[in-house]
């Protein structure tokens, strides 16, 4: 996702863009048949220019990306996260990040001492980080691309203090930048919206029993990566445990993207006016994911409204417009199935899109003194990770709030919340002010 040379001008009803060049390379006869599944990006040695190489019956190879190499002055470069080019891969040097080794220094993991001895789980976690303060989880110094990042907190600190996830904030800060080109509630980035987790089966994010919090999204630096945590909780948060997995290299192509993430909520959307999920993004790059947070405030249907991309300076009308905001998350006629008589909708979770969260119970607190009613609660998450939207000048990002009843389509209005995911070259604008903590609460 990061190398943005390849297949710049996506359009949603066809892949003709794509150049189908580069059969004469001498790399082509070589590949084996078994790699035909896949997709692979040839550069050329002498014009360093990218192409597209099919293999056997004309299936696409995997991606090879460019990196110099001093004994044959060509370019080449293969990641991880395909099972069947790791013979091929690019050395690096692998490191890990935890709370007794915040820099990743080689040789320095695990050296605290427990009542079991010296380098027996010593220091698993940071502990007691305060109401206001900023933790940084990771200062790595580059090139290289952070590869999986695990996470686990509680999700309250008392009966009534029970929105943990939504209020710590993680960033990240790519090169030196002054403005986190990541900045997102913690619950929000893996999947778990509304202060809860859920489970979460997808290639990028993963979240399995009880909190496990997964990342998968590969986030490059030439220089230096930051990553910190904000305690915008009440209390205290006693223990935060967390792993993060990165490569370094002696280099990365110079056109690599930077990862990005924001997070936005409208608590009442305006009626006929769209909800936007990311705008002034300036510059080229591909927008890769959404995650949805809607808590319905009207009765029926909710899910007719189009989820919109308006690419290099659409105004009114943008370049690809959906059908409808369950279609765009994968499902169909409302992911309603039959139960006695009763329409109940239907969560899943799989590689690319999923529904995997719907309550209308407060799940968190108990109180003898109310029930546990609140508005519906509905997350969703769409990789575009097979079909990037790329941009070369300026990327909007919206959804509309249209529903539908046996009288027909209706505007609504409802509580969103979102998180965007893309890659983009640096310099990125400013994002807008966080909302303060009390407005990030659900309903």
């Amino acid at each position: 996702p990061p190398m943005r040379k390849f297949g710049r001008k996506m359009r949603s009803s066809s892949l003709q863009s794509v150049p189908e060049t580069g059969l004469e390379s001498s790399l082509y006869a070589t590949l084996p048949k078994k790699m035909a599944a896949q997709t692979v990006l040839l550069i050329k040695m002498e014009s360093l220019q990218p192409k597209l190489c099919f293999g056997y019956k004309r299936k696409p190879l995997s991606i090879i990306f460019p990196k110099k190499n001093t004994k044959t002055g060509g370019y080449k470069m293969i990641f991880p996260g395909d099972i069947s080019m790791m013979p091929y891969l690019t050395r690096g040097k692998s490191r890990a990040i935890n709370a007794e080794n915040r820099t990743g220094e080689k040789g320095k993991g695990g050296m605290a001492a427990s009542p079991l001895g010296p380098s027996r789980k010593g220091s698993p976690c940071l502990n007691n980080i305060q109401p206001g303060q900023e933790e940084f989880l990771a200062d790595i110094e580059g090139p290289g691309v952070i590869q999986h990042i695990w996470i686990t907190v509680d999700s309250k600190t008392s009966e009534g203090d029970c929105f943990v996830l939504r209020d710590l904030i993680m960033r990240m800060y790519w090169d030196g930048e002054e403005n986190p080109s990541v900045e997102v509630p913690l619950g929000d980035f893996f999947c778990c919206g509304f202060g809860q987790e859920c489970i979460v089966n997808s290639a990028i994010i993963t979240v399995v029993p009880s909190r496990g919090l997964n990342s998968y999204f590969a986030m490059p630096f030439h220089k230096h990566a930051r990553i910190t945590i904000e305690n915008q909780h009440k209390n205290p948060i006693p223990a935060f445990f967390y792993q993060i997995d990165y490569c370094l290299y002696d280099s990365l192509p110079e056109d690599t993207s930077y990862f990005h993430a924001q997070w936005r909520r409208q608590a009442i959307t305006e009626i006929g006016k769209d909800y936007v999920i990311l705008d002034n993004v300036k510059g080229s790059g591909h927008y890769v994911g959404t995650y949805l947070g809607l808590s319905a405030l009207q009765r029926y249907w909710w899910g007719e409204g189009e989820v919109k991309f308006y690419i290099d300076g659409d105004e009114k009308y943008p370049t690809i417009c959906g059908t409808g905001m369950e279609d765009y998350f994968g499902g169909s006629w409302s992911f309603a199935s039959n139960e006695n008589g009763r329409i109940v909708e239907q969560n899943y979770s799989t590689p690319y899109l999923g529904y995997p969260f719907y309550s209308r119970h407060d799940s968190l607190v108990w109180n003898q003194y109310h029930n546990d009613d609140c508005p519906p609660m509905r997350g969703f998450y769409r990789w575009h990770i097979p079909d990037p939207v790329f941009f070369e000048e300026n990327l909007k990002v919206t959804v509309q709030q249209i529903g539908v009843s046996h009288n027909g389509l209706f505007e609504r209005q409802d509580d969103l919340s979102s998180v965007a995911y893309w890659y983009q070259s640096e310099p990125h604008q400013k994002f807008k002010e966080l909302l303060p903590v009390e407005k990030r609460w659900p309903r």
